[in-house]
């Protein structure tokens, strides 16, 4: 091989490194920053859930996770802020799906007792009419 060669075929290899440790790192960051990104609105939909009230150890490790993913993001650890951002994602689904589920029970509650007083009422109305 004469030097011209080797002189490409040295700059095409370095090309090629140069672009493969791109390409490693750039994955990295976006789906950690989508992943931080997509937490956030899962945290902001549980705390609009009620959340904070009603599941509130769930809220917090989904907050903590949250904050914890964004300092490895800024520290750019992107592997860490994305493994962070997904289970405080599961948190705060976890949060917003207990909410939802006091709220359904008490609902159910609030009903039943309604149905309760109104069938005492009918059973009163009965028996006023057999007397």
């Amino acid at each position: 091989m004469d030097t011209k060669s080797m002189n490409l075929l040295t700059r095409v290899g370095a090309a090629a490194v140069v672009l493969s440790l791109a390409a490693c790192a750039s994955p990295e960051k976006t789906p950690a920053t989508a992943a931080v990104a997509v937490s956030h609105n899962a945290v902001e939909n549980a705390v609009s859930a009620g959340a904070p009230e009603l599941a509130p150890a769930e809220i917090n490790a989904a907050r903590d996770k949250m904050m914890r993913a964004n300092q490895a993001l800024a520290a750019k650890d992107y592997k860490a802020a994305r493994e962070l951002a997904v289970q405080a994602q599961v948190d705060a689904k976890l949060a917003q799906s207990k909410a939802n589920s006091a709220k359904a029970t008490a609902a159910a509650n609030a009903l039943n007792e309604d149905l309760r007083v109104l069938r005492q009422e009918v059973d009163r109305a009965n028996s006023d009419q057999q007397q």
